[in-house]
């Protein structure tokens, strides 16, 4: 790939001076490369140029594609961390020196302790700086695009500690174009036998459900434009080969079942169009009852947002319809990355650059809703867990950060993001520590519930508080599910002299 190349993948075309910056780090980093090849035979700078090219398609700006180019000169070539901090500046050297940082993991214990090492080291580097972590996932993506040049058993290494831990960072990160080939790509190593049928199982369908798409598509758009909705662009989009087997598990391998093999993604200018598109689509294909997930009202716990409905659609054919804005279209492909450095800017006063500025290189002012962030303010506690209680925290990190979530809401409307499972004592810590500490019972949708009670998605939860102030119950650690609720429990009873074993 060349310079030129990789400065038009970026959505928006860079001023002089980030033209000049990147410029400047593609050739600093194919002179410090000469000579090195890869396992493929060729030469080893394609690598970052790759990484540096997939950080452009997402959109972020010059420091971190500059820092792309240059992830691997300081730890693979002669050159040092203050010859690129000279030429480059102390930013860039800061996140080069990040990435070399969270790529020294070395281990000889069990597969746990590996994992858990490198998540310590990921979540150290998320509370720092999040382009560290976004570049280290752009290198593991393009690393696991060549895994076939290594032998097997490296394969099998590789493949299962990106689906272990790169895929679950990148869906908190709502980066679905990133995650969804990652996921593939370990799919193809980590059981080849599965992926041949499901690639089978799709080849076999795909062309003749496509014809049926491509119909609708002309029909839909004809009404749309019929009833002056504005579309931005409307198509066929492929489930991808891991999503359709994880489906296919859940309804048997029946691959009739799953209608969304080709679904219609409709994207419109505004949040007000998907409704209106919504309701063109309902008038012109049957719903079908109970299918219908508005997650632009509700968004996902990583920010997905859009609409998904199921229709009766031409001849009465079952198909998925995707309703979504060309922001939330964006967002869900390429990340929501500036969700999360909202909360860093505030919580890391002492860091200078404009977080959003530095990421994105352009305006990225929205309000989110802090409720989105929980996970990004724990990583400071649980970073400090590790220290603890190994054990303990692997056992919680599973539940806290690799299992799907829900949300919740209080009596006000306030939306509580839980892990599945999640108990309405997780919920009351979630809220505060003092709520948690003071609760004596709880209504789940106006039903008086145990403390012990599964919260589910949409519950409206209230928590019941003692007048008398008391310690959380030590019964309590036996059944929360959050790492949160669970350190915030213990400091209690630790401050009210109970001693824990």
């Amino acid at each position: 790939m060349t310079l030129k190349e990789l400065l038009s993948l970026h959505p928006n075309p860079f001023d002089k001076e980030q033209t000049m910056r990147i410029t400047k780090a593609f050739a600093f980093a194919q002179e410090a490369h000469k000579g090195q090849l890869r396992k493929s035979g060729e030469p080893y700078f394609v690598h970052p140029v790759e990484t540096a090219a997939i950080l452009s398609r997402m959109g972020m700006g010059s420091i971190t594609i500059t820092a792309a180019l240059l992830h691997d000169v300081y730890e693979d070539t002669e050159v040092t961390l203050d010859e690129i901090r000279k030429e480059f500046g102390k930013e860039v050297a800061f996140i080069v020196e990040g990435v070399t940082k969270l790529g020294k993991v070395q281990l000889k214990g069990s597969d746990e302790e590996y994992y858990l090492e490198n998540l310590r080291k990921m979540f150290l580097a998320m509370a720092q700086d999040i382009r560290v972590v976004l570049i280290r996932l752009a290198d593991r993506l393009h690393n696991m695009r060549t895994l076939q040049f290594h032998p097997p058993e490296k394969q099998q290494r590789i493949a299962k500690e990106t689906m272990e831990i790169y895929v679950p960072i990148a869906n908190r990160f709502g980066i679905g174009e990133l995650r969804g080939e990652l996921e593939d790509l370990c799919f193809k190593y980590l059981d080849p036998k599965n992926y041949q049928l499901v690639e089978k199982l799709e080849e076999d369908l795909y062309r003749e459900r496509e014809q049926y798409v491509n119909l609708a598509i002309i029909e839909l758009k004809k009404e749309l434009k019929k009833k002056r909705v504005p579309v931005v662009d409307i198509h066929g989009r492929a489930k991808r080969y891991y999503s359709l087997f994880l489906k296919l598990k859940a309804h048997e391998m029946r691959i009739e079942d799953i209608y969304d093999l080709v679904a219609i993604r409709i994207i419109v200018p505004s949040i007000s169009s998907c409704y209106e598109a919504l309701g063109i689509v309902h008038q012109k294909y049957r719903p079908m009852i109970g299918r219908i997930k508005d997650y632009i009202s509700l968004p996902k716990p990583n920010g997905y947002r859009s609409i998904h409905t199921t229709v009766f659609g031409p001849k009465g054919k079952i198909m998925e319809v995707q309703i979504r804005s060309e922001r939330m279209h964006n967002e869900a492909e390429y990340g929501i990355a500036a969700h999360w450095i909202y909360a860093y800017r505030k919580e890391n006063k002492s860091w200078l650059p404009d977080w959003r500025q530095a990421l994105f290189g352009r305006d990225h002012s929205h309000k989110v809703p802090e409720d989105e962030l929980t996970w990004v303010r724990q990583l400071k506690d649980w970073n400090e867990e590790t220290q603890k209680a190994p054990d303990e925290f692997w056992q919680s990190l599973r539940i806290d950060f690799f299992k799907n979530h829900i949300f919740a809401f209080t009596p006000q409307g306030d939306v509580i993001e839980l892990p599945e499972g999640g108990t309405p004592i997780d919920f009351a810590y979630a809220i505060h520590s003092e709520v948690g500490d003071q609760a004596q019972g709880a209504l789940i949708n106006r039903k008086m519930s145990a403390l012990d009670t599964p919260i589910h998605n949409g519950d409206l939860v209230e928590i019941i508080l003692t007048k008398d102030k008391k310690l959380p119950s030590r019964d309590w650690l036996e059944f929360v599910k959050t790492a949160n609720a669970r350190s915030r429990i213990k400091a209690s009873l630790r401050k009210g002299g109970v001693e824990l074993i």
